[in-house]
C-alpha cells in the first residue's frame, strides 16, 4: 500500500535535524527576550507544527496567537495576491511579537505580514522562519531567526503541504516532481 513517503524524492532536513535546530532556537529566543512579554505570531497552517516544538523549548513566559494568510492556494508558486484569512485576537500595541513561521520564500507574503502588524504599534517585531529560501527571495526581509537555509526546492513535511497533503511527514522533504507537474 503506498504511503506519503513514497512521494518524497529526498529527505532534506530530518526529524532529529529539526529537533535539535528548534532546541537552539528555543534557547536563543529566551536569551533575547528574557524579563520582557513575548507574543508569538503563528502564521497557519504551516507553521502549526514548528509553533508547538518551538515554545516546548521557550524557557520564559510567553503568549501565543494565529494568523491565516493566503497566497498559494493549491500551486507551487505563489499568486503574489496575499489575503489575511484570520486575524489576531489579540491586541499587539506595546508588545513584543514574534512572527513563526514555516518558509519564507520570495518574501511578499512575510512583508505584506510585517507591514499590517506595524499598523497595530507593537513595540517590536521580530522574525522567526523554520526555512529560509534565499535564491527565490524578490524583496529582502529581516530574518531575525533561521532554522535552516535550503535550495530552491518544493518541500513538504513538518507542516508545509502540498494541496494540504504532506504536512504531517515528520521531517522536511523534496516532493517528486511528478505529484505536481500536470
Amino acid at each position: 500500500m503506498p504511503t506519503l513517503d513514497d512521494d518524497v524524492a529526498q529527505v532534506l532536513i530530518s526529524k532529529q535535524q529539526l529537533a535539535d535546530r528548534i532546541h537552539e532556537l528555543g534557547q536563543q529566543i529566551s536569551l533575547d527576550y528574557a524579563g520582557q512579554d513575548l507574543l508569538l505570531v503563528c502564521v497557519l497552517k504551516g507553521a502549526v507544527l514548528f509553533l508547538a516544538d518551538l515554545m516546548r523549548q521557550i524557557t520564559i513566559p510567553h503568549a501565543v496567537d494565529f494568523m491565516a494568510i493566503s497566497s498559494y492556494g493549491a500551486s507551487t508558486e505563489s499568486s503574489g495576491v496575499v489575503r489575511i484569512l484570520k486575524d489576531l485576537d489579540t491586541n499587539i500595541a506595546g508588545r513584543n511579537v514574534l512572527i513563526v513561521e514555516d518558509i519564507i520564500d520570495t518574501g511578499r507574503t512575510l512583508a505584506y505580514i510585517t507591514q499590517n502588524l506595524h499598523t497595530r504599534h507593537p513595540k517590536s517585531v521580530r522574525i522567526c522562519t523554520l526555512l529560509s529560501k534565499p535564491s527565490r527571495r524578490e524583496l529582502e526581509i529581516g530574518l531575525d531567526y533561521v532554522g535552516f537555509v535550503i535550495p530552491n526546492k518544493f518541500v513538504i513535511g513538518y507542516g508545509l503541504d502540498f494541496a494540504e497533503i504532506y504536512r504531517s511527514l515528520p521531517y522536511i522533504g523534496v516532493l517528486k516532481k511528478e505529484k505536481y507537474q500536470c
